[in-house]
């Protein structure tokens, strides 16, 4: 086998971790609050990340106009949040909170009708206290009875949603860790909020607290930046009375807060929300990445292990809460590793993950590969009764039952045997192919990003992988034709399906 491990677990099995088993995409549900403040029962969106089965928990997003932005944000955070992603940012939690009246919740004064709101829109305005109320006592309290959440919250709102952002951190800093405001409506009701904020700005302190600030293109034609400013007219209210928000929270340093803004020239109020919401996550979360060089994936001394452990305490100290080193990424370097034949480096890494992850079957399963691989089969069999007492599976109750019953764990298959497994296999959802063939007798795997390996069987229709642990491959047939392979890696399952 040509292939390095590099190649094989971290380009081609990171890229299949956005595939997935079931015929559809989900990326999230709806739950619903019954609010007793707001008299009525409200309807949210949450996204919980695929690795809760863990055990491990996830900050929070809450996502105002959650029905608009929901799948953009998930995505957004999903991709960057990834191995792939180099992990610029924690997976999360995102809960969208749609609307029922929008100008209610999101409004936190009673306007009267003038310029750019008229008597119909300002009839229910004023009621965002009450909304802020629901959050903080009913919504917060049963996402955090319900899902595996940390303790660390960040809000988002955009245009009257971004006005509710700055409300809350103004009048309720305690409730959010981090907020991103996007072309907030401060011109609201008299710029009233923004007059509560410049003097907030000057005496309050919001240490530990980060604000990302988006600003929109709302100009006409023939007005610009620098002339905005001292401008007086209605049309350019809004964009005025951000200007003059930023300016106050760019003056006050003495508050402690963790502050950036940015303008968005060639965006208007409608484009700004998706491209704001991606800075603002690099922004915030600008100590989280584990920066790496290729060198890193071939260190054999533990350099790599001990820069993780210090990533995770950075990340920890930042987050307010212990942050472990990724599950995922710390099995593909013990397997790294064990393949590699370092021994103490592999069992590092997977030990790490079993005190990090206990609820996690696939942690121990991976440890007790490390114990199968020094010929220690006692703690073998430990580990893998650990795995299935957390979660059945077929790959460790398949290693157990050899290790205790002497079972051989190669089946030997002819030339002619090995025929019907051949052909070109497409992932499902991820588009990309896998060839299976055979060469010198051997049934062999390969595909655009990875060289050829050879596979082994272990039972009918199951193989393994040559010198490389925790893969499995699975047949399910349909007579002597394969109908789908279901693929086991050391962090996740998937699927591949005949190409047609």
């Amino acid at each position: 086998m040509k292939s390095t491990l590099f190649t094989l677990t971290f380009l081609f099995f990171s890229l299949l971790s956005i595939a997935q088993t079931d015929k559809k995409i989900v990326i999230g549900s709806i739950d619903s609050v019954q609010s007793k403040i707001l008299n009525e029962k409200r309807k949210i969106w949450v996204h919980v990340p695929a690795g809760a089965a863990s055990g491990q928990r996830y900050p929070v997003l809450y996502l105002l106009d959650g029905d608009g932005h929901f799948s953009s944000v998930v995505g957004m955070i999903e991709q960057l949040s990834t191995i792939n992603g180099n992990n610029l940012c924690p997976e999360m939690i995102v809960v969208g909170i749609p609307n029922t009246d929008r100008t209610r919740d999101l409004t936190p004064t009673r306007a009267k009708p003038s310029g750019y709101v008229d008597s119909n829109f300002v009839r229910t305005s004023g009621g965002g206290e009450p909304f802020l109320a629901f959050i903080e006592k009913e919504l917060m309290p049963h996402i955090e009875a319900q899902y595996p959440t940390a303790p660390y919250k960040m809000l988002i709102g955009h245009s009257l949603g971004g006005l509710m952002v700055m409300q809350t951190l103004i009048h309720h800093p305690q409730m959010f860790n981090a907020y991103v405001s996007i072309d907030p409506s401060m011109w609201w009701d008299k710029q009233a909020l923004l007059k509560e904020a410049k003097k907030a700005l000057v005496t309050e302190k919001y240490a530990g607290k980060s604000l990302y600030l988006g600003i929109a293109n709302t100009m006409e034609d023939g007005m610009d930046i620098k002339k905005v400013p001292t401008d007086t007219s209605q049309n350019t209210e809004h964009i005025r009375s951000i200007l003059q928000l930023d300016k106050s929270l760019a003056l006050n340093k003495q508050n402690l807060l963790k502050y950036k803004s940015k303008y968005y020239g060639d965006d208007s109020h409608g484009s700004v929300p998706l491209i704001t919401e991606y800075d603002a996550l690099r922004f915030i979360f600008d100590f989280y990445p584990l920066k790496m060089t290729q060198k890193d994936f071939t260190d054999t001394t533990g350099i790599l292990a001990t820069k993780m452990e210090k990533n995770a305490e950075l990340r920890s100290k930042n987050m307010g809460y212990k942050v472990d080193p990724p599950e995922g990424m710390i099995n593909m370097m013990g397997y790294q590793s064990l393949n590699g034949k370092h021994y103490k480096l592999a069992e590092r890494y997977f030990k790490m993950n079993t005190v990090n992850y206990p609820k996690s079957f696939n942690v121990f399963d991976s440890y007790g590969d490390y114990f199968l691989a020094i010929g220690d089969k006692k703690n073998a069999i430990v580990n893998f009764e650990k795995a299935l007492s957390i979660q059945e599976n077929p790959e460790s109750r398949q290693k157990l039952e050899e290790l205790k019953n002497g079972k051989k764990a190669e089946a030997a298959l002819s030339p002619e045997a090995l025929q019907k497994y051949v052909g070109d296999y497409e992932l499902s959802g991820v588009g990309v192919t896998i060839k299976i063939y055979v060469k010198n007798n051997m049934l062999m795997v390969s595909s655009p990003i990875q060289d050829e390996a050879e596979m082994y069987s272990t039972s009918p229709n199951k193989f393994m992988i040559r010198n490389v642990n925790g893969y499995l491959l699975q047949f399910e047939m349909n007579g002597e034709k394969p109908k789908m392979i279901h693929i086991t890696t050391p962090d996740a399952s998937y699927d591949a399906v005949p190409k047609q």
